[in-house]
């Protein structure tokens, strides 16, 4: 058993669900790197969102971590691994693996000078990236999408919501919840109109002010807070949006191995004032 350095270092019980989708060290040629180490320092960069090049020293060289991470966001073993675990959390929770209600929106999120290309939203007056994600009804990530800031909601719903027909794979599902950025005609018309399931725009209230809790559309809301919780997502620092969406899907993986192996911790002795 190995000694936790971080809190994100994987466990024994973690990371065992995650080998099935790790390759098989080769016979022949130079040593394999260690797999595990490889994860614990992405896992490390997400969660304190610290430079490639400034991982500590008793990790895998950054390199090897960054040819790693980049090999497996090309190949999709990112997305294997997410939607394994995604419907793993379901069934551990009671939940059928396919959700009957899901919600979209949108994220828009600054960059850095040497963060590739961007552009400005109008509406929230970030000039940056834009965050799409579509989740289940716990919250859990079914598909994202980064876009430059000054993309339309609707206009990449059409593409995060009809890529690759994942309808396909989510048999059950009956609504998608989202707000009135969502009710362009054409995103009816290339979605909606083939898909078995429907839009339900849910609206704030005219009267309303401040803070409001919507129904059904928290959800998403609180995916985004889980999300914040990953320093590395604070800003889009990556270069590449295909870069960006696994940074997202690395963040809810960590999450979800929480969920399925949670950390046994120690209980520390309060703090009390002396008499």
């Amino acid at each position: 058993m190995k000694t936790q350095r971080y809190d994100t270092d994987l466990t024994d019980e973690q990371f065992a669900l995650l080998k099935p989708f790790l390759p098989k060290p080769k016979r022949m040629g130079r040593p394999p790197a260690d797999l595990r180490e490889v994860i614990n320092g992405i896992l490390y960069l997400v969660r304190t969102g610290c430079q490639w090049r400034l991982l500590p020293k008793d990790f895998p060289p950054w390199s090897t971590v960054h040819t790693w991470y980049r090999r497996w966001r090309r190949d999709g073993t990112w997305g294997r691994i997410h939607e394994a675990l995604r419907r793993q959390v379901r069934t551990q929770a009671g939940r059928d693996p396919s959700p009957r209600s899901s919600a979209v929106d949108s994220q828009s999120v600054k960059t850095p000078a040497a963060g590739g290309h961007s552009g400005f939203d109008s509406g929230k007056k970030v000039k940056g990236r834009k965050r799409h994600i579509w989740v289940d009804s716990m919250g859990l990530l079914l598909a994202a999408l980064v876009t430059t800031a000054d993309v339309p909601d609707a206009r990449a719903a059409c593409d995060l919501l009809g890529s690759g027909r994942l309808w396909d794979e989510l048999p059950r599902l009956e609504v998608v919840y989202a707000d009135s950025q969502y009710r362009a005609g054409y995103l009816q018309e290339e979605v909606f109109d083939l898909a078995s399931f429907r839009l339900h725009v849910v609206s704030r209230p005219a009267e309303a002010k401040g803070f409001v809790r919507l129904p059904q559309r928290w959800v998403v809301e609180r995916t985004f807070a889980w999300l914040g919780r990953s320093r590395r997502l604070a800003k889009d620092c990556e270069h590449r949006p295909e870069s960006s969406e696994a940074m997202i899907q690395v963040s809810m993986i960590h999450m979800m191995l929480g969920r399925l192996a949670p950390l046994k911790q120690k209980r520390t002795q309060r703090f009390r004032y002396a008499a």
